[in-house]
């Protein structure tokens, strides 16, 4: 179910931090970073020259939490009613790149990382090649589990 005309998309600006680099296109990219992994080809996120400083304290081994703009997604689905699941549900209960805001995110662990090029090798990604970075963020079992989960 569509939305329809959602109104000026006002609200806080977002920087682009790079763009991620995969194997993926429109007719065969997974449809979630499980599947990705599946097919064992790692990605590159190329950061932008501005922002590599901010890679400092980065470590091969490390996992990350990534989060990427679909830009190529809907903007006006609010109800969905995917496959995998028994019925339509609110684009809040699932994990679908269509959303008002497309901003999506993937737990990955880095295994090469390169300052100078401001490159980071991840073990996968599930997005188009070229999809634009926000951000990276260490993954911090503290911070980062549910509370009552053991890490």
């Amino acid at each position: 179910m569509a939305a329809g005309d959602l109104g000026p998309a006002d609200g806080p600006a977002l920087r682009v931090i790079g763009r991620a680099r995969t194997p993926w296109g429109p007719e065969d990219c997974p449809k979630n970073i499980h599947r990705a992994r599946e097919r064992g080809a790692p990605a590159i996120l190329e950061i932008d020259p501005v922002f590599a400083p901010a890679l400092s304290g980065l470590a091969v081994g490390q996992p990350v939490i990534v989060l990427y703009w679909m830009d190529r997604a809907r903007r006006d689905l609010l109800v969905q009613a995917p496959r995998h699941v028994d019925g339509p549900r609110g684009t809040f209960a699932l994990r679908s790149p269509n959303r008002p805001n497309t901003i999506s995110q993937s737990t990955v662990t880095i295994t090469a990382l390169d300052l100078r090029a401001g490159s980071v090798t991840v073990d996968a990604l599930d997005c188009f090649d070229g999809t634009p970075l926000l951000d990276i963020k260490p993954w911090l079992a503290s911070v980062d589990l549910p509370p009552g989960t053991a890490d």
